[in-house]
């Protein structure tokens, strides 16, 4: 079966709806995804420089000269520095950005977790705890907040205590957030380690759907259609959507033509490709925006490999 007959019939009304919301919706209770599927992205950067990781990094360390007092700036810089696992420098960045802007409980997350990074011994440094506090207290809902201080309950010896508060989070999980596999995989490998039984709870528990003002972190800032015109599409006979579909993702490639160096572009549209079934393409996209941005690659392959991606 050809991939566009893969399109017109093959992809369920489920998937289609979903996949009509990506291109719509934004993403508001999840914030930073657990595993760097990072909200922000980078600014675009000149011709040539998205071609090697250091003159990406050359242009967020100039944004931030130029707009020192700029909190999503700093945000970039220390995701950045996070992909190229410079881990002290991400903090450095990080601790700029909640400086700027202490109300986030995103940033705080992030920074605990490349506090995280940046411990050789300690799995749960100090300094890393008080910023997952201090998110957890601005939001008791953010997730990779959450993920760590279950880590301090297993760190602490709680692992059955750990266990239930990572299957609350994964209760809490929206249907395709990047990091439910490796929240599984989490349960599962401790489950295993401290002969807890978890298979049949794991088996059992599915991510909630999504809500209306919900979609993957990999699709913010696309553009598309209103909330109206999605709702109106979504009467429509299923030919006119594939059609509207196909449209959206065609000009997705367009706008990642014009500007390779969106890695959140790159991403949404390899979840796209494999939503229609069009793995070759899938697998072509992962190629191209690695080759678009190295200093991202990893993190990249890693939402490929969640995704199915075939080669990732």
């Amino acid at each position: 079966m050809n991939e566009s007959k893969k399109m017109a019939g093959g992809m369920s009304p489920t998937n289609r709806a979903i996949l009509i919301a990506a291109f719509v919706l934004l993403l508001a209770a999840v914030g930073y995804a657990i595993w760097r599927d990072s909200a922000v992205s980078a600014p675009s950067t000149p011709p040539g420089a998205a071609a090697s990781p250091d003159g990406q990094l050359a242009a967020l360390e100039a944004r931030v000269k130029a707009e020192p007092t700029n909190a999503e700036a700093w945000t970039a810089l220390g995701a950045a520095r996070f992909d190229l696992e410079d881990y002290p420098g991400a903090a450095a960045a990080y601790e700029k950005a909640v400086a700027l802007s202490p109300d986030s409980a995103g940033l705080w997350s992030a920074l605990g977790e490349v506090r995280v990074y940046s411990s050789k011994r300690d799995p749960l440094p100090a300094d890393a705890l008080a910023a997952f506090e201090k998110s957890i207290a601005l939001d008791p809902k953010d997730p990779r907040a959450r993920y760590f201080m279950a880590v301090k309950k297993d760190v602490g010896g709680d692992h059955k205590g750990a266990i239930e508060d990572w299957f609350a989070l994964l209760a809490d999980t929206p249907q395709g957030a990047p990091w439910e596999a490796d929240l599984r995989r989490t349960i599962e490998q401790v489950g295993q380690i401290h002969k807890i039984d978890v298979a049949t709870r794991l088996m059992n528990t599915q991510p909630r759907a999504l809500k209306a003002d919900e979609m993957p972190v990999a699709a913010r800032a696309i553009p598309g259609p209103t909330r109206s015109d999605m709702e109106a599409a979504s009467q429509l006979p299923k030919g006119q959507q594939d059609q509207m579909i196909q449209g959206m993702v065609e000009g997705l490639e367009a706008k990642l033509k014009t500007d390779p160096s969106n890695v959140d572009r790159w991403i949404m549209l390899m979840r796209s490709r494999m939503t229609l079934g069009e793995t070759a393409k899938a697998a072509q996209a992962l190629k191209d925006g690695i080759a678009a941005n190295p200093a991202a690659a990893g993190r990249l392959k890693a939402q490929a490999q969640l995704l199915g991606v075939p080669g990732a």
